[in-house]
């Protein structure tokens, strides 16, 4: 699995003029899913988010997690994180197919929730206007197949 995990002040995101979902503080993640991903894989990568420490504490130090601030997330499906960028135009065959990235998706959303966090989210495969005011900025990249 891929993520982009970015800190944020706020964030939503729209399907069709309708916002769908919404969070203030907290982190916007961008998940993406590789075809040898697993339920393990969604569990591992979604406590490491949770207990993520980015957020300042009362030195200025980036030593809180999620928890220790009250945040939320908000969690959008991105296949787009396994472009092939080897060419122009970007190829996306090293994304998992739905049938397999649905369930992880959605096993990494409940992991996070099984962790007492409110988690908002997208739809998979819909076209989505996603928003946010970053905080920092503080983005961190996940590959649970990098060390």
């Amino acid at each position: 699995m891929r993520a982009v995990v970015t800190r944020v002040k706020h964030a939503s995101v729209t399907i069709e003029g309708a916002v769908t979902g919404q969070i203030g503080e907290g982190y916007l993640v961008l998940l993406g899913v590789a075809p040898t991903d697993t339920e393990e894989t969604a569990v591992k990568l979604a406590d490491k988010i949770c207990n993520l420490r980015v957020f300042e504490d009362e030195n200025e130090k980036m030593n809180r997690n999620l928890e220790q601030v009250g945040g939320s997330l908000l969690v959008i499906s991105q296949f787009t994180l396994f472009a092939d960028t080897s060419s122009r135009r970007p190829g996306f065959s090293g994304a998992a197919k739905p049938d397999l990235a649905i369930p992880l998706y959605e096993k990494f959303m409940a992991r996070c929730r099984e962790r007492g966090f409110a988690v908002e989210h997208g739809e998979f495969g819909a076209k989505m206007e996603v928003e946010s005011l970053n905080h920092g900025p503080v983005t961190i990249l996940f590959d649970t197949e990098k060390p």
